[in-house]
């Protein structure tokens, strides 16, 4: 399964239709705000978004490293595209909750689409590791 890099213009439309107005006030902060909760590397910084083959979406930091830590006692280091896929999945995963349920039922949907895509990713077990 293939992913593709969003263009700037990509990068205000593609989330756009997929989240509506839900992408930059509510889901975007959020991810930022686990991507804090999961690494004290994390520090802020740009971010890439990416759509996958499947119709899914994620954002992941440029090309670092973060040491994670997770709730479900998961520990170890994450390139910067396996933390945003972790981060995005954790993100999803509470927002399908959303008392918004357009919001909920798309956050739900793009959580299974990017859990279906990290089965082909390199750091697969990490991710798994994190996320379960």
């Amino acid at each position: 399964m293939n992913r593709k890099l969003l263009n700037n213009t990509q990068r205000i439309n593609h989330p756009a239709k997929i989240f509506g107005v839900h992408f930059p006030f509510r889901l975007e902060p959020f991810v930022y705000f686990m991507a804090d909760s999961l690494s004290i590397d994390y520090k802020g910084g740009y971010w890439e978004m990416y759509e996958i083959g499947n119709g899914g979406f994620y954002m992941a930091p440029q090309g670092e490293t973060f040491q994670v830590s997770c709730r479900n006692g998961y520990e170890g280091t994450l390139s910067g595209d396996a933390f945003g896929i972790t981060v995005c999945l954790y993100a999803y995963s509470q927002m399908a909750f959303s008392e918004i349920p357009e919001l909920a039922e798309t956050c739900a949907e793009h959580y299974h689409l990017l859990r279906e895509y990290i089965f082909e990713h390199e750091e697969v077990a990490a991710i798994l590791g994190a996320i379960d």
